[in-house]
């Protein structure tokens, strides 16, 4: 039987090899008939090594090899000798040497791939690369990511446990519990009728391991959310969970920092400075219009109500009295900017309910815009001063309700620095957003509603607004930020088992609620619970930003569509009439078309 046991892999052997006799094996990335000698590309995840068919040394090898074709696998007997002169590709590691083939095993063949698997720059649709996801993955692009994956795993561990961390493990099939998005259910057999929940996050469990004593804990844990994606979003996804006990939100700071400096340094080699600045959720929104700010670049939102106010622009004046808010960002040196890509501005803000933009241009004559004599030379001074507007700049302006107007001024922020090149290489930009509100209104019910979850412990400097006004509450929350993506989220538990009946009594939860959801967690309180904190950072951004993607399904070995089905396994898929009747469940699933 031939040995296919790889003696080198495709990535190592150089001149310093030359004359060594090695096995190799792997897949044909391209063959080369040269009409008398052949050429193979031989590829495995490491890289490429050439490989040669010489019919003077065995004809019936030569045959052999003028057989095969792309993704082929085979398995090679050879030396290792120096390329001809003129032949080296300095691009390889290899491309100094080839292999001259005396043996050959052809191990499988194959069919010719939906797409080119050797070229990965050809852009294949995206559909059939999640059809063909073992093929996508050979092409070399995801496969790096996903090493850069492993490597930061392996740096994730080895540095908690430098920091005496436990790695616990804790249950998929849980309970439903409020979580901010809607649950995965898995139906029991043993108990018909009855559902488990898929992990939002191991919430609950990291809580109950600090009440058990584990006082540090951390997991590469799977969650699950039923909720619309998005590029840096999947229904399954990992997270860094972390929790600590006997500790504060500046000492959870510090390990984290600590940890994403030997992450990046582990992973690329790059050294990031600590500590991390901080911004309130109140200055992250009315400068960025985002929780989760990109301040790699300077385009702060400046508040304009005050100097509008004093105007007689009608069309912003009714958003003030509507109780809208105007707000401006400055493009520097942007008077070049023509109407057409203000209007392309204006089709960005539009998605979120802006109606237009107001704009102008500074020049040394003064400013320059049709809505110019709206505004007194005081008022234009007052704007000019406030935004720093020098010559040249544009100034482009929103007016409506305050989300819409942050959400929309957000997005043509980062559309327009992308735009302008703005954006600095190879910069990494971390930032903790604080204070973020303890409550929120539910648009639907008009009901007080946790903003994080509800064992976030309220800040203590608000524990006397908690009676007379709720929604003035801090949270003890916290969020990394880096570039623009939010890292991780993390709060400080409530440990106290009297004030986290408050909390549930604010947020409406009747005894029966309590009992069916918490009735374990509340009874696990009273024993004995350690102050304790912890947050959870999202392992698929982290992976995203090392690996420079702005798609999560990059970073994924066999991620879900953006409407969270599966094309190559065609899931999810009906259960069997056998299954539903063992679940004593019924079902009318609805067809879905698979490409």
């Amino acid at each position: 039987m031939f040995d296919f046991r790889r003696t080198y892999d495709c990535r190592t052997l150089n001149k310093l090899h030359i004359g060594e006799k090695v096995t190799l094996s792997g897949w044909v990335n391209k063959r080369r008939d040269h009409g008398g000698l052949i050429f193979i590309d031989l590829r495995d995840r490491f890289g490429l090594t050439q490989l040669v068919f010489d019919p003077k040394l065995s004809l019936s090898i030569h045959e052999k090899a003028s057989e095969i074709r792309n993704e082929w696998v085979i398995s090679i007997h050879g030396k290792v000798i120096p390329r001809a002169e003129g032949m080296v590709n300095p691009k390889l590691s290899t491309g100094e040497i080839e292999v001259q083939v005396e043996e050959l095993e052809i191990l499988s063949k194959a069919l010719t791939p939906p797409f080119s698997i050797c070229d990965s720059t050809i852009d294949v649709n995206e559909e059939t690369r999640l059809k063909y996801r073992y093929l996508d993955i050979r092409r070399g692009d995801v496969s790096s990511k996903l090493v850069m994956r492993h490597k930061l795993m392996l740096a994730v561990r080895n540095f908690m446990d430098s920091q005496n961390f436990l790695e616990i493990t804790t249950p998929i099939l849980c309970k439903s519990t409020p979580e901010g998005a809607r649950d995965y259910l898995v139906a029991s057999r043993v108990y018909p009728g009855n559902f488990y929940a898929l992990p939002q996050s191991p919430q609950i469990f990291k809580q109950l391991l600090m009440i058990s004593g584990m006082d540090r804990y951390f997991q590469i844990a799977q969650c699950f959310r039923d909720e619309d994606l998005r590029a840096d979003r999947q229904p399954e996804f990992t997270q860094i969970d972390i929790e600590m006990s006997f500790n504060t939100p500046e000492g959870l700071f510090e390990i984290c920092e600590n940890l994403m400096q030997h992450i990046f340094q582990t992973c690329l080699g790059i050294d990031i400075g600590a500590p991390f600045p901080h911004m309130s959720h109140k200055e992250a929104l009315e400068k960025y219009g985002t929780d989760k700010p990109d301040v790699r670049f300077d385009m702060p939102l400046v508040r304009l109500d005050d100097i509008v106010q004093k105007s007689t622009f009608s069309v912003l004046l009714e958003e003030l009295k509507n109780e809208g808010v105007v707000k401006a960002l400055c493009v520097k040196n942007g008077a070049e900017i023509s109407r057409k890509q203000i209007e392309e501005y204006e089709s960005v803000v539009g998605k979120f309910g802006i109606k237009g933009l107001a704009w102008m241009k500074k020049s040394p004559e003064g400013f320059t815009s049709s809505i110019v004599k709206f505004f007194s030379e005081d008022l234009l001074k007052e704007i000019e001063n406030r935004m720093n507007v020098e010559n040249n700049d544009l100034i482009l302006i929103a007016a409506g309700p305050q989300d819409r107007v942050n959400q929309g001024l957000d997005h043509l922020r980062r559309h327009i620095a992308r735009q302008r090149n703005l954006i600095k290489e190879n910069v990494f930009e971390f930032l903790w957003v604080m204070d973020f509100p303890m409550f929120t209104i539910d648009k639907e019910t008009n009901d007080i509603t946790a903003e994080h979850h509800p064992f976030t412990s309220p800040n203590f400097e608000d524990m006397h607004l908690l009676d007379k006004d709720p929604l003035k509450v801090r949270a003890l929350a916290y969020d990394l930020v880096l570039n623009g993506y939010e890292l991780a989220s993390g709060s400080q538990r409530i440990h106290d088992s009297a004030l986290q009946a408050k909390i549930f009594k604010l947020l409406k939860f009747s005894d029966e609620d309590l009992k069916a959801k918490f009735g374990f967690f509340i009874d696990a309180l009273k024993y004995g619970t350690p102050p304790h904190l912890g947050c959870a950072l999202g392992l698929d951004r982290i992976v995203m930003i090392l690996t420079k993607t702005e798609n999560i399904r990059d970073v994924i070995a066999f991620p879900k569509t953006q409407k969270a089905s599966d094309v190559m396994l065609q899931a999810p898929s009906p259960a069997t009439s056998q299954q539903l009747k063992e679940l004593k469940l019924k079902a009318e699933p609805e067809k879905i078309a698979w490409p």
